[in-house]
């Protein structure tokens, strides 16, 4: 089966991601924690501190893909890199604010409040939490603001982590000649686990 990845042209104005959307199931399959305020005694009602935490794109991780018409299937990923990049390019352009439902609707009142790449799993964050997101994940916190959302989607469980809008381009696994052997390390890892992802769905 193809394996595709997906790098960051950065001379290219469309690459880059465009917005976060709140998904029933993630393609990175992780999951986010839904955090409530502490309690703290205070002479109005307490609020909820209503931020989403979780990963936005993890690297190395091989996604299922199949074409719109069904002829073709294969499976794309990011390196450290491009997650790294993409996640500046995210702030750069000012696409904090931008966030839809399962891709379909566009959502108001979201944004994005803390964004870091995960340098070490166990002491992260999001460790915290309960997560193990790996090393070169790039994992956000999302505030939001919007009573339909929050009461609706996040608290009834409809939508459980994040997936990105972006636009990327294509690159398919070759061995080139000048590639180093820590680079065809991480790309025969990548094949193992793949060839172990066909083997549980056969």
């Amino acid at each position: 089966m193809k394996i595709i990845e997906l790098i960051l042209d950065e001379e290219n104005e469309d690459n880059g991601i465009s917005a976060i959307s709140l998904v029933e199931n993630p393609a990175i399959e992780e999951n986010w924690v839904a955090l409530k305020s502490d309690e703290v005694k205070l002479a109005e009602i307490d609020k909820e501190k209503r931020l989403l935490l979780g990963a936005a794109l993890t690297p190395n991780r091989p996604i299922y893909r199949k074409s719109q018409d069904g002829s073709d299937d294969y499976y794309i990923f990011f390196s450290k890199d491009t997650v790294r990049k993409a996640s500046e390019l995210f702030f750069k352009k000012g696409n904090q604010n931008n966030a839809t439902l399962e891709h379909n609707v566009d959502l108001e009142g979201l944004t994005v409040v803390e964004s870091w790449i995960v340098e070490n799993s166990k002491t992260d964050k999001s460790a915290l939490y309960g997560m193990d997101l790996p090393v070169g994940t790039w994992a956000v916190s999302m505030k939001v603001n919007s009573d339909e959302v929050w009461n609706e989607y996040v608290k009834k469980g409809k939508v459980r982590g994040f997936s990105i809008e972006a636009f990327f381009t294509d690159s398919t696994i070759e061995r080139p000649k000048d590639k180093t052997i820590k680079e065809e390390a991480q790309a025969s890892a990548l094949v193992k686990q793949i060839s172990k992802l066909l083997k549980n769905e056969a």
